[in-house]
């Protein structure tokens, strides 16, 4: 077993932090959907939480920062379904207020 560089660990390190964010926005948006009615797809975190992990081991195993199409392109779909998801969920909170 070769020994595990800076990048790689604080590759894997971050990716605990966006997951523990990733999973309290999903709290989030579970407790509103059972507090309004108001349907917010919470099950969705799950896809750029994948993602997210498809990127890290990608780029980890890689020992790259960038320049990899498979982790970009997840960090590509992870960010696009993450964003549209708390979109949707703002836009569910803040309407009619």
């Amino acid at each position: 077993m070769g020994q595990l560089s800076l990048h790689q660990f604080l590759t894997i390190f971050s990716w605990f932090g966006l997951a523990t964010l990733i999973f309290f926005m999903a709290l989030i948006a579970r407790f509103y959907e059972r507090l309004s009615g108001q349907r917010t797809y919470y099950q969705l975190f799950i896809g750029p939480m994948l993602a997210f992990t498809v990127a890290t081991v990608r780029f980890a195993s890689l020992d790259e920062i960038t320049g990899d199409d498979w982790g970009d392109g997840a960090l590509l779909i992870a960010g696009l379904i993450l964003a549209a998801l708390c979109i949707h969920i703002y836009r569910h909170m803040t309407s009619g207020r």
